[in-house]
């Protein structure tokens, strides 16, 4: 978070702003010798009825209606009396209802904004909550998906002895060191996704030896963007799970990374078999628990900012990312 997040998100901060424009407005609009005065004595008369029902009072407003009511015309009625008295010690003059009548009009109108603005932030708050700690959720999900098809390949290769497995074990380390300690915050730079995707290409390049031409290409200014971690790595993974690799021809895996007037464009294409074709085999499969958090943390972080096409021919199977920063 920016310290610029920082300050808008402090609640004193807010406070102080909705004060302050509320003096400019009381400023502009009472008709008296010393204007600035008139206007900080109306907010000191407003202030501690305001805070009184939004801290004590709103909380009943769920749960017990009736009580809320008197609680809030309680409230109104005893400070405008408050204020009606302060007010005409500064006067002469007898007291009228319609002094009383006014600032109560005022008074209720002050609670009302009061309530709305603070109903509409805790939405929001509550909202952002909810949104965190799905993506968290999200995380959680995506990170054991990859250990798991990993480890079926060092299963693999220690069933045959293979002397592949401490060069892949070591390059699992390397991914799995990333994706526990350097994916906390939300955005991380995309040259750190990169270094990522090519340790786990090189972790497949062993895995498939020559059976498969693998290129990662890329072009633009890559070093000062950043992106949700653990984004990318899902679809690179879903292209080694359904690559189609024949003893007639080899097949490809073909990524580019490119970054052109503040957008992000990722595609991958690899060779699949026409059996795999199906969409819903891709959803329901292992490989669609990853595509589909993928799907959800792209509506949930770039909401509006994003372009998702999948493709699927009878050999090709193709996603196209594009991300507007």
């Amino acid at each position: 978070m920016s310290k610029l997040d920082h300050w808008i998100d402090n609640k004193i901060v807010q406070n102080l702003f909705v004060w302050f424009f509320l003096f400019l407005i009381l400023l502009t609009s009472i008709q008296s010798e010393n204007r600035a005065l008139s206007a900080l004595f109306a907010i000191a008369l407003l202030a501690p009825p305001v805070y009184l029902n939004n801290l004590f009072i709103l909380p009943l407003f769920r749960k017990k209606l009736l009580i809320f009511i008197f609680l809030f015309l309680l409230n109104t009625i005893i400070f405008t009396v408050v204020a009606v008295f302060f007010i005409k010690m500064g006067i002469e003059g007898d007291f009228k209802l319609e002094m009383f009548l006014n600032f109560f009009g005022i008074m209720i109108l002050a609670l009302v904004c009061a309530i709305a603005m603070k109903l509409a932030r805790d939405s929001f708050t509550r909202r952002q909550e909810e949104k965190e700690a799905e993506l968290k959720l999200l995380k959680a999900q995506l990170n054991p998906h990859f250990l798991f098809n990993t480890l079926n390949n060092l299963y693999g290769l220690s069933v045959i002895k293979s002397d592949k497995l401490p060069s892949l074990m070591l390059k699992l380390s390397d991914l799995l060191r990333y994706s526990l300690y350097e994916t906390k915050e939300t955005l991380v730079p995309l040259t750190k996704e990169i270094e990522y995707l090519e340790n786990y290409i090189s972790l497949e390049k062993i895995r498939l030896e020559n059976t498969t031409q693998i290129s990662l290409t890329k072009k633009g200014n890559l070093d000062d963007v950043s992106i949700a971690p653990m984004l990318l790595i899902v679809f690179v993974e879903n292209a080694f799970k359904h690559l189609h690799v024949s003893n007639k021809e080899k097949g490809s895996v073909v990524i580019s990374i490119k970054e052109e007037h503040n957008r992000i464009t990722f595609s991958c294409v690899n060779t699949s078999e026409t059996s795999i074709l199906n969409e819903e085999h891709l959803e329901k499969g292992k490989s669609g628990i990853g595509l589909e958090n993928a799907k959800k943390r792209l509506a949930l972080i770039y909401p509006e900012k994003h372009e998702l096409t999948i493709q699927k021919s009878e050999k090709l199977f193709s996603i196209v990312l594009t991300l507007h920063l």
